[in-house]
């Protein structure tokens, strides 16, 4: 998987932008984004502008998250530990979120040259096709 940019990192961490998607998220993944922002403030805590632009972005300063995305993109860059604590946290919960958002799926079978496929768009049940001559049983 390819590292998270701080700005990938700071969004998880700071936007309101996932209230919509919050009901949806499981426990574990609010706490997992509650740990990121906690490390976060940690690193730049004692740093006046930082703790400023953090507390503005946690309201919903965009401005405010690029000067967060700053510091942390310094902090991350001098510090490879910590670098890599929040990208495993931030990776583990845009998996978490990118799950949810997964809208449809298509299989495609090839069985003796003859094709079948299933898709399954914006549903919650599959649309099956069979092939000619096929029996399809639901039980």
């Amino acid at each position: 998987m390819e590292p998270l940019t701080a700005g990938v990192i700071a969004t998880l961490a700071f936007t309101k932008a996932f209230e919509k998607t919050v009901e949806k998220l499981t426990e574990a993944t609010l706490t997992k984004i509650n740990q990121l922002r906690e490390k976060i403030w940690q690193k730049l805590r004692g740093n006046e502008k930082a703790e400023t632009a953090l507390t503005q972005a946690e309201k919903g300063s965009k401005i405010d998250l690029e000067t967060v995305v700053a510091y942390l993109k310094v902090a991350m860059d001098l510090d490879e530990q910590f670098s890599e604590e929040v990208q495993t946290l931030a990776g583990e919960i845009q998996q978490e979120i990118n799950i949810g958002k997964i809208q449809g799926q298509n299989v495609q079978n090839v069985y003796g040259g003859e094709a079948e496929q299933n898709n399954a768009v914006h549903t919650n049940a599959p649309v099956i096709q069979g092939g000619s001559g096929h029996t399809i049983t639901f039980n």
